[in-house]
């Protein structure tokens, strides 16, 4: 459209105008498709991971939405097959990736063809085609019954994923304060930050374990609803007399919200945020710990005896050589030899019964799995296409009785069994002399404090 000099706004605007961002290099070999906007730098190309010859380097500068949309898989899968993806160099590159990530991994066929669907998918929903892929938008999938985790898997692998999920614990500490005045969420918000991320100006700290920061929230929460409920609308507004006024008289339920509240309180006044720290002279104990009691035999027995090889090779395991939770769901092939397993620096001989089940379950694993490349012992339909050792909460599903009930029951046997001998103890179960104390009986405990 020409436009002539003296035309009016109007007369400008009658048939539209083309806008061009201002200050762009425009690429002088490589058409622009699609919605791209602007030039690709270049970079190291990357090579399927098989060696093959499809090579693809993802552009940098990205096309921004001018709103957020959520995108209803459903109905674009409603109306028929899925489209090519709109860079064929990347979904050529993505799809050997994919090949070769299965043989590597020994998957099943089918999951081979869905992860391929899916990774398909996963490039339509980009809004700039052959750039980084998104972890948040490979989820999406699931809503669809398509696979997510296989394709980050693959894209992590292959150098094209960017991870942008938000924790877990984001939203539940979110659900968590919601009832709290707006002030005190913000204070809480200010402690959430530091515990989780750390800080690297002073008072400078490391990142909290996400199990930390959950448990000590939840200790303290009691006493922030209740001061809610009162009309307090900040945590500075909280004195000395207010905590004890809220806390418990004795016991484990005043020294974990105690614990609770000083892990907020003293880290508000490090930052400055609070004037005083109103928690600083009160005493509050420390956690008592409970005596290991033995476990219900029954239910110890039918998890020996359950048809399940993995829930009966679990449960011989921390029964006979009181093998921690962790140490089961990490222990690896290589870790087994002959008829001993090597297992947090010890080198322990396998009784004869446990020798039995754990057979049983290598042989159902290798029938069950057979071209998996999952180095762990235990493996189940999650993580047996990946190299992740299985989840914790496995461990009690299948057995239904937690690992360690059943090893404190085995170590206590063997305290009343050698009558006290410590170092008896430490050396079959790995434990600190300080730990190995808590199993013995107290006629045991007396000689040796005696002593």
């Amino acid at each position: 459209m020409v436009i002539h000099l003296g035309s009016t706004v109007e007369q400008a605007n009658l048939h539209g105008q083309q806008l061009y961002l201002a200050n762009i290099a425009w690429p002088a070999t490589r058409p622009l498709t699609g919605n791209v906007r602007g030039a690709s730098k270049p970079r190291t190309p990357r090579r399927d991971p098989g060696h093959g010859s499809v090579e693809f380097s993802p552009i940098e500068q990205l096309q921004l939405v001018l709103f957020e949309m959520p995108r209803d898989l459903a109905a674009a899968r409603a109306k028929g097959p899925w489209a090519d993806p709109p860079d064929a160099k990347m979904a050529a590159f993505l799809d050997a990736a994919v090949l070769d990530h299965a043989r590597r991994h020994g998957w099943a066929k089918s999951t081979v063809k869905r992860t391929r669907l899916a990774m398909r998918v996963l490039q339509l929903m980009q809004d700039t085609p052959g750039s980084m892929l998104l972890a948040s938008d490979a989820m999406q999938l699931q809503t669809i019954g398509l696979t997510a985790i296989p394709v980050i898997d693959v894209a992590t692998a292959a150098g094209v994923m960017l991870d942008d999920r938000q924790p877990a614990i984001h939203a539940w500490f979110a659900t968590t304060v919601a009832g709290l005045p707006e002030q005190m969420r913000t204070d809480l918000t200010e402690w959430f930050d530091v515990m989780v991320n750390g800080s690297t100006t002073p008072p400078r700290r490391h990142p909290r374990d996400h199990t930390t920061v959950r448990v000590h929230l939840r200790w303290a929460m009691p006493a922030l609803s209740i001061w809610a409920e009162q009309g307090h609308q900040s945590l500075r507004e909280i004195t000395s007399a207010d905590i004890r006024a809220i806390l418990p008289t004795s016991g484990n339920p005043r020294s974990t919200m105690g614990a609770g509240l000083r892990s907020i309180l003293t880290l508000l006044k490090a930052r400055k945020i609070l004037f005083v720290n109103p928690i600083a002279r009160i005493q509050t104990g420390s956690y008592e710990r409970r005596d290991p009691l033995p476990a219900h035999a029954d239910k110890i027995r039918e998890a020996l005896l359950s048809p399940d090889p993995a829930c009966a090779s679990l449960a011989a395991l921390a029964t006979f050589h009181g093998l921690r939770a962790g140490e089961l769901r990490n222990l690896h092939l290589t870790d087994l030899n002959a008829n001993r397993v090597h297992v947090g620096g010890r080198n322990i001989l396998l009784a004869e019964p446990v020798r039995v089940r754990l057979a049983a379950w290598l042989d159902h694993r290798n029938r069950r799995w057979p071209h998996t490349a999952n180095p762990h012992v235990f493996l189940n339909h999650r993580n047996s296409s990946r190299a992740t050792p299985v989840g914790p909460r496995w461990l009690t599903l299948t057995t239904g009785i937690p690992i360690q009930d059943m090893r404190e029951d085995r170590i206590l046997h063997e305290a009343r069994a050698t009558s006290g001998d410590v170092r008896r103890i430490c050396d079959l179960f790995g434990l600190t002399v300080e730990a190995a104390l808590r199993y013995l009986p107290p006629a045991e405990l007396d000689d040796q404090e005696s002593s």
